[in-house]
C-alpha cells in the first residue's frame, strides 16, 4: 500500500466517513429513483465542492489546494465504495486539460470555477462505441463540428473539453451543442452530444501528446474509482458469507469458497498495488503512459471478476434489487469499457515497451 502522510490520510478519513454516513448507497437509490436533470444530486455535488474535493489537483492560485493525484485518487476511492454519483471524476479532469495546456487568460476563466464546483466540466473524446484514440471532429474558423458518442456526466456539465484532429478545445454548452441521451446499464449520466458550429477556445499551450497525457489521467482517475467499488464487493461478499447458513453451516467455513475469496484477496492486493502506482507516477512526473496503462487494465480485470463472483457467491439474492451487489456489477461494465478495453491498454502497453 501506498505510504500516506498525515494530511493524506485525513482526507481519506473525512471521505470515508462522508461517504459512509451521508452519502451510502441508499443515496444512490435515491438519485435513481428521482432521476435528476444532472444525473447527481446537485446538493450534494455543492457539499463535495465546499469541502474542497473539486480543486484538489488545481494550483492554489487558482483557487484548488494543488493536493496532488495520490489525495484525488484517494477521495475517488472513497466514493466507488457507495456509487457516489457525481461529476468529480469528469470535472477533475476537464481541469487537469486546463492545467496542462491552457493559457493564463484560460486558467484564469475557468479553474477558480472548477475548484469551488461551480461549472463542472467533462472530456468529450470518444466518437464510436469503442475508445480507439481516432479523433475527426473538424473547427473552422473557431466554430467546431461533429459528434461525440459516449460523454459521461454531459448533462450536469458547463464545459466540455473536446478532442479534435488538431487538439483540444474548449466548448461552453450552449447555442451549436445538442445532448441527446445514453441509456447505459449503470444508469448514470452519459450522452452522445452533437457539436455544430459551436464556438471552440484551443487550448492554448497544447503539446503534442496532451490529448494522452489527459487520457493517462482519466484512466488512472477511473481505475481508483474502480478499485473502491471493488473492496466493496470484496468485503460484502465476505461479511455475507459470515452470516448466511446453508446445510447448518456458516457459509464461509466451506473450504472452496475460502480458496475462491483468497483468490479475490489476492487479485484486490495487485489491483491496488497498480491503481496506486499510477497514482504515484502521476505525482511524481515519471514513466505516466506505462503506469496508466496498467493500472486501467488491471483494474478491468479485477473488477470484472470481484462484481461476477460477488453476484455468484451471493446466490439468487445476488439477482435481485433488493441486494447492492448488482449495482457494482452494472457500474463495472461501463467503466470497463471506458478509455480503453482491456485488448486496447494490452496493445498500447505492447506499443509503449517498443513490440
Amino acid at each position: 500500500m501506498a505510504i500516506l502522510n498525515e494530511e493524506q490520510e485525513m482526507l481519506r478519513d473525512m471521505a470515508r466517513g462522508w461517504a459512509t454516513n451521508e452519502n451510502p448507497i441508499t443515496a444512490w437509490r435515491k438519485v435513481r429513483t428521482e432521476k435528476p436533470a444532472e444525473g447527481y444530486s446537485p446538493d450534494v455535488w455543492r457539499t463535495m465542492g465546499e469541502m474542497g474535493w473539486a480543486g484538489i489537483v488545481i494550483p492554489e492560485e487558482f483557487g484548488g489546494s494543488d493536493f496532488g493525484w495520490m489525495s484525488a485518487g484517494l477521495v475517488v476511492e472513497e466514493l466507488g465504495k457507495t456509487l457516489t454519483a457525481s461529476p468529480m471524476i469528469a470535472s477533475t479532469l476537464a481541469a487537469s486539460a486546463i492545467v496542462m495546456g491552457g493559457s493564463e487568460e484560460q486558467k484564469q476563466k475557468w479553474l477558480p470555477r472548477l475548484a469551488t464546483g461551480e461549472v463542472v466540466g467533462t472530456l468529450a473524446f470518444d466518437e464510436s462505441p469503442r475508445h480507439t484514440g481516432r479523433y475527426s471532429v473538424a473547427v473552422d474558423g473557431g466554430k467546431l463540428s461533429g459528434t461525440k458518442a459516449f460523454v459521461h456526466e454531459a448533462h450536469g456539465a458547463t464545459l466540455f473539453v473536446v478532442a479534435a484532429a488538431d487538439g483540444l478545445y474548449l466548448v461552453e454548452k450552449g447555442d451549436g451543442v445538442s445532448l441527446s441521451d445514453r441509456k447505459l446499464t449503470d444508469q448514470r449520466s452519459h450522452a452522445e452530444v452533437t457539436f455544430n458550429g459551436a464556438a471552440a477556445d484551443k487550448l492554448a499551450n497544447g503539446r503534442e501528446d496532451l490529448v494522452d497525457q489527459v487520457l493517462d489521467r482519466a484512466r488512472i482517475l477511473t481505475a481508483a474509482e474502480m478499485l473502491g467499488m471493488a473492496q466493496q464487493v470484496f468485503d460484502v461478499t465476505l461479511d455475507y458469507l459470515k452470516q448466511r447458513v446453508q446445510f447448518n453451516q456458516v457459509l464461509a467455513s466451506f473450504q472452496a469458497l475460502q480458496h475462491r475469496m483468497a483468490d479475490l484477496f489476492g487479485d484486490l492486493a495487485m489491483m491496488r498495488s497498480a491503481v496506486e502506482g499510477g497514482l504515484e507516477a502521476l505525482d511524481g512526473g515519471y514513466g505516466i503512459p506505462r503506469a496508466a496503462t496498467v493500472a486501467k487494465a488491471e483494474a478491468n480485470r479485477v473488477l470484472h471478476t470481484m462484481s461476477r463472483e460477488g453476484i455468484q457467491l451471493h446466490g439468487g439474492i445476488g439477482m435481485t434489487d433488493e441486494y447492492d451487489v448488482g449495482f457494482f456489477l452494472k457500474r463495472a461494465r461501463v467503466l470497463e469499457a471506458s478509455w480503453g478495453s482491456t485488448g486496447y491498454l494490452k496493445n498500447r502497453f505492447a506499443t509503449l515497451a517498443g513490440y
